[in-house]
């Protein structure tokens, strides 16, 4: 994925060069180990000459050059690394700011991809970003914003990451066609293909599956049975997979995900090769083969052991392991793969915590900042934008201060909700309290009979019921209308109206509360539940009785329950 996209910066480089003295000789060295495969030690007998040529002759470009193929070539993560950094070294030596640039990318891409270490990753691309800022290299600054989109994907900010992708898709595609040599066209095929799949994967995020399953089309199109392109391919049938997962075609997603292994395995990728064994794995059990699922489920397992690292939609994974042994009665198991979601949850909580902050503060900031600062060097007429940029920037905080305060005042209005309905444990279950102050004329007995039944109905919930009036609850309650609008009014303090949306609505939200089902359910469904017929009027009369809109209280709860698991962990099983 990320590796074969950043191999292509050598042979863009490579060409910078071509006019130099000695080119002829760094070529014939070179020439004797460009072809091997990635991480094929067999390069380095051929790789020392060059990077010993390099420095003897102070050629620091070539010397980043020779660096850069020995972080490719090394077999060991440790290794890549270590030349990584000698790549940034030898380019700070050159004081060529695009080579500084692309040598911090490099040195993410090792974190990124072989350690899978984003936080580390992110500080590499964004010093990148720093050096790159003036560049004229287009092929440069279109990593920059490749590497930023594949990590705004992994914290789940897709539809911003899929508007980078397709910015490095109309520039890849545009220059793969252009009369370029064939070594720049090979190369920006590749930033093409690997845009298109990570836009993929972002459009299967964002519930996009007709764009998803258009991309995948075109991606196995252009690159067919290119032995080039094996490694793309690959990936390609993964989503392929997944999609055809989701329609519940799972011996096709089978048949996929079989075909995407192999180039998956062999690109040494092992979070993906994670995600082809979990939905290999739900395909089987879509086919109810639990055996075989529950393999390729321990599969994923046996990668998280070894790396200690795993992609959040993989958290899955291990639920279904649990709930498989709690229904076989292994304890032990169930213990143990208890163990492993809290440790997943524990290292997914710990990434996106800092990369959310990291990328919204040091990349999203610096880079408004930064084309505000070049618009200021422009021509007079860019004051225009300036003032627009300035404005934009100032409306941005406000509405920011508005959010924080809005959620600020929601988190408050949950609390005294939460007091209210923990302060009597069950609110459905209490009727609502009757006035002492009784002003009504009617005979008490007749008062005392209808009382009773309100009781009664309160109890039974009865106040679910769809299109009920106080002249179909009269109906029932054997009374008359204006006795029973009396009674209501005078010892209950309201009128019918509003004592039935304080039962519907007391109802439903201890149910939000108590059991967390309801929260997964729309708010239609809601309404629906608790006798409203109408999303908009139950909506209000939450709003207008709780202080707080039914969406953010559900999402609230929903924090505070993850809240509570990430520091307990799971309910006891």
């Amino acid at each position: 994925m990320i590796k074969k996209l950043l191999f292509i910066f050598p042979l863009v480089i490579f060409q910078l060069f071509l006019s130099q003295k000695g080119y002829s000789d760094y070529y014939k060295l070179r020439a004797k180990y460009e072809n091997f495969e990635e991480n094929d030690a067999k390069a380095f007998p051929f790789i020392q000459p060059y990077i010993n040529k390099a420095k003897k002759e102070k050629n620091y470009e070539k010397l980043v050059q020779g660096y850069k193929d020995a972080v490719f070539y090394a077999v060991s993560k440790e290794r890549k690394l270590i030349y990584a950094d000698s790549t940034i070294w030898a380019a700070k030596l050159s004081e060529n700011k695009d080579l500084i640039s692309i040598a911090y990318l490099e040195k993410g891409v090792v974190y990124y991809y072989h350690y899978k270490k984003y936080q580390q990753a992110l500080n590499e691309y964004l010093l990148a970003y720093e050096y790159s800022k003036d560049t004229q290299n287009e092929f440069l600054k279109y990593q920059n914003i490749y590497h930023i989109g594949v990590v705004k994907s992994y914290l789940g900010y897709y539809q911003e990451a899929s508007e980078l992708f397709k910015q490095c898709i109309d520039h890849y595609s545009i220059q793969a066609k252009s009369n370029l040599h064939p070594n720049e066209i090979f190369n920006n095929k590749k930033g093409y293909l690997n845009s298109l799949r990570q836009l993929i994967i972002c459009y299967r995020h964002l519930g996009k599956n007709k764009e998803a399953d258009s991309a995948v089309e075109t991606g196995l199109s252009e690159v067919g049975n290119n032995k080039e392109y094996a490694q793309e391919k690959g990936y390609f049938l993964l989503s392929k997979g997944i999609s055809s997962y989701k329609k519940n075609e799972y011996g096709d997603a089978i048949e996929s995900f079989r075909q995407s292994l192999i180039p998956v395995k062999n690109s040494d990728d092992f979070a993906w090769l994670s995600v082809d064994y979990f939905y290999m794995g739900k395909s089987y059990l879509g086919l109810k083969n639990n055996s075989e699922s529950i393999s390729y489920f321990k599969k994923v397992d046996s990668i998280f052991q070894k790396n200690q690292f795993i992609l959040p939609e993989l958290r899955e994974n291990y639920e279904l392991l649990i709930n498989h042994y709690k229904k076989e009665g292994d304890k032990e198991q169930q213990l143990y793969f208890t163990g492993q979601l809290l440790k997943a949850d524990s290292i997914i909580s710990k990434d996106f915590i800092y990369l959310s902050s990291k990328i919204h503060k040091e990349y999203d900031t610096k880079t408004l900042l930064d084309e505000k600062n070049k618009l200021e060097k422009a021509n007079s007429w860019g004051s225009f934008i300036i003032v627009g940029l300035v404005i934009l920037a100032g409306a941005l905080v406000i509405l920011l201060i508005i959010r924080y305060r809005r959620e600020k005042d929601i988190q408050r209005k949950y609390i005294l909700l939460e007091e209210k309905f923990s302060s009597h444990h069950n609110a459905s279950e209490t009727p609502l309290p009757i006035v002492e102050d009784k002003r009504i004329g009617l005979d008490e007995g007749k008062i005392e009979e209808l009382l009773k039944k309100l009781k009664s109905f309160e109890d039974k919930k009865e106040f679910t019921q769809k299109g009920l009036t106080i002249n179909k609850l009269a109906g029932q309650m054997g009374t008359n209308s204006n006795y029973l609008s009396q009674v209501i009014n005078d010892c209950k303090g309201m009128n019918f109206n509003k004592y039935l949306s304080e039962l519907r609505i007391n109802y439903i939200t201890n149910l939000l509360f108590e059991n967390k089902e309801y929260l997964k359910y729309g708010i239609e469904t809601l309404a629906k539940e608790c006798g409203i017929a109408s999303r908009q009027n139950f909506s209000d009369l939450f709003y207008e009785l709780n202080g707080i809109r039914p969406t953010d209280f559900i999402r609230k709860r929903k924090q505070e329950l993850d809240s509570k698991n990430n520091f307990t962990g799971l309910n006891p099983v």
